[in-house]
């Protein structure tokens, strides 16, 4: 489909979107006039998309340094009476979490909404939290789509929930929903137009330091008024449309909830196998329902709780069972009928339901051995650096700076950060010891030096040096430590898809704007020793870890080279191989590891379609084997 269509369509339109696009039309139904967010997969396609259609849309975008920073730009404009939409993956909540916390007890004025796109399974993340634990923590409301077209019915309801109640709502998809395709009906657009010369609309903050400011003697008063808000808000849920059973059976000897992306499994497991199991979807999932699942579980002997990742759903129902002195057996995670983690599918709850059932095995088995063989079938292949990447010269280059100095590997430390860099763990590399989070391989850093004897090597990308990677420098410097730090500055934020970062100069909706340059911050954040580098260049970069390592204080190293990705970069001829001149060394392979270079039949070959003509394999090769192309 044409983009455009999500501003342009009308009521009564049907497309076939994304899940992450059917947000976007939620949020320009809903009228929203400000959106900001930092790109985090499964979520980063609503950013991307938003960036394209925010002026047609009359929405201010904006790609923000970090999470943190995007739920302050959303909160004050939701402060100042304006429709705001801030979104992140699961682990962003973490880093927005101190000022979201606050954010519920101040409240706002115009509609907030946070989507939090979460990871069962780690496809692209370093843990699988769970986000309605924030929902609980913040006594913030939840809801949780399971398909496409409610994604963007809930995303639009969220902001009259929001209103309604004047706190922030949260909407929790995951992988699979952010991802899944499915036909969306369009609905009416509000009115977001503005009439003064921006093109978004603008608010006005009306001052209250007792409702904004959160001292102590406003604070204990915030509180209450909170959770005020949430019991009065617990009348909704228990008569929510999004809050329904799902009848199959007139039997009310087994029922089964389930909410998000495991109620689609759930469903199809229960109609395929034809079982005499009720279904309460729960799409409004917090403050819980209690009377509507009071009422659901009030004739069964046993319940089955279907959810992804923790058992919230499943703890919540327990203590109505006990609350309500019902006689129901509950089957989730916590007896061991689910596992306690990673994604579900059709087989996972399946086999959960017949373990206790002992229903049909043969149709089971029919589900299971099918997408176990499609496993089996399908050739794993392990993520890599992509031919031409500027990180792999990189790499090369510190382990040759590491023999030069006639060090040992176990005489370095390699603290690693999120991003594309996170693949320098693969061998021959194996430039990954340690990481923790975004931003974390500075502060890292700072705690090898003091810790051990050993050199420190952190790495961490340009997005990610602004996310978090400014302040634990100035720890660094000020405290005196001692390691090199690479900031690998491919001037895109690579892995989630492509998105500018204050590295560059064009901004979240595609206009010129200020590039920060990393070099003068790293001056002003008292570094002596700052270079940047070409990548592509290996004697600078072996010669730079030289003198960076023999340093005794906070050594920064600019790599300064584009992605290959990047859309509209000039390629150069790929490399020609040289037959005649090799002599079957094989460094080309084995210490480099370009994808593009392989040794087939005991010859090397160079993959045309996949070499972009970096050239750094020619400076590897010292017997003339690899030429450049013309």
């Amino acid at each position: 489909m044409n983009l455009k269509e999500l501003v342009t369509g009308v009521a009564g339109d049907k497309q076939f979107l994304l899940g992450n696009e059917a947000a976007v039309r939620g949020v320009i139904e809903a009228g929203v006039s400000i959106a900001a967010t930092y790109p985090g997969t499964p979520s980063s396609e609503i950013g991307n998309v938003l960036s394209v259609l925010a002026k047609d849309a009359n929405i201010y975008f904006e790609f923000s340094t970090n999470e943190k920073v995007a739920m302050e730009v959303a909160a004050t404009a939701a402060a100042s009476g304006l429709r705001s939409f801030t979104f992140m993956k699961h682990v962003g909540m973490n880093v927005a979490a101190d000022s979201f916390m606050t954010t519920a007890y101040s409240g706002v004025n115009g509609g907030m909404v946070i989507l939090s796109a979460d990871d069962p399974s780690l496809f692209s993340s370093q843990n699988e939290q769970d986000t309605r634990n924030y929902a609980r923590i913040s006594n913030v409301p939840v809801l949780e789509p399971s398909n496409c077209q409610e994604v963007k019915d809930m995303v639009k309801y969220a902001f009259d929930l929001s209103e309604q109640f004047n706190l922030p709502v949260i909407v929790r998809t995951t992988t699979r929903v952010s991802h899944m395709r499915g036909v969306v009906e369009f609905g009416d657009v509000n009115d977001n137009s503005s009439n003064n010369e921006n093109h978004w609309k603008r608010g006005h903050f009306k001052k209250d330091p007792s409702k904004y400011v959160p001292v102590p003697a406003f604070a204990g008063e915030m509180h209450v008024r909170l959770w005020d808000k949430i019991h009065k808000m617990e009348e909704l849920t228990n008569k929510s449309e999004y809050n329904a059973e799902i009848d199959f059976t007139d039997e009310k000897k087994y029922g089964l909830i389930a909410s998000s992306s495991a109620y689609n499994y759930a469903h199809d497991v229960v109609k395929f196998n034809d079982l005499d199991i009720n279904i309460l979807k729960l799409g409004f999932s917090y403050p819980f329902p209690q009377d509507k699942v009071a009422e659901f579980l009030k004739d069964l002997d046993e319940v089955f709780i279907v959810e992804e990742v923790d058992p919230i759903i499943e703890r919540d129902t327990l203590a109505v069972i006990g609350a309500k002195n019902l006689n129901v057996t509950v089957h989730g995670k916590l007896d061991g009928t689910f596992p306690l983690y990673h994604e579900f599918n059709s087989d996972v709850v399946g086999e959960g339901l017949n373990n206790v059932l002992n229903f049909s095995e043969d149709e089971t088995m029919k589900f299971s051995s099918s997408l176990e063989q499609l496993k089996e079938d399908i050739p794993s292949r392990a993520p890599v650096l992509c031919a031409g990447c500027p990180h792999r010269a990189m790499y090369y280059g510190i382990n040759k700076a590491i023999e030069e100095l006639g060090l040992k590997t176990s005489d370095v430390i390699f603290a690693s950060d999120i991003g594309c860099y996170t693949l320098g763990i693969n061998p021959p590399y194996n430039c990954a010891d340690y990481l923790l989070s975004m931003g974390s391989s500075v502060g890292d850093g700072c705690g090898f030096s003091v810790s051990t004897d050993q050199k420190v090597a952190s790495f961490i990308g340009d997005s990610t040096f602004f996310h978090s990677g400014i302040s634990p420098l100035i720890n660094a410097v000020h405290n005196k430590h001692n390691f090199v730090l690479t900031v690998l500055d491919n001037r895109i934020t690579a892995m989630t898809g492509g998105q500018p970062n204050p590295g560059i100069p064009i901004d979240g909706m595609g206009d010129e704007a200020p590039e920060v340059s990393i070099r003068k911050v790293a001056a002003a954040c008292g570094c002596d020793y700052v270079r940047v580098i070409n990548p592509f260049n290996l004697e600078q970069v072996v010669k730079t870890y030289v003198e960076a390592f023999q340093r005794d204080d906070t050594a920064v190293i600019v790599s300064k080279a584009p992605c290959t990705l990047i859309k509209g970069l000039t390629k150069k001829p790929p490399v020609n191989f040289v037959e005649g001149n090799c002599n079957n060394c094989d460094k080309c392979v084995s210490e480099l590891a370009c994808p593009a270079i392989s040794k087939i039949g005991g010859k090397i070959t160079i993959d045309k379609a996949q070499c972009d003509g970096c050239n750094v394999c020619i400076q590897v090769c010292k017997y003339g084997a690899l030429e450049a192309g013309r």
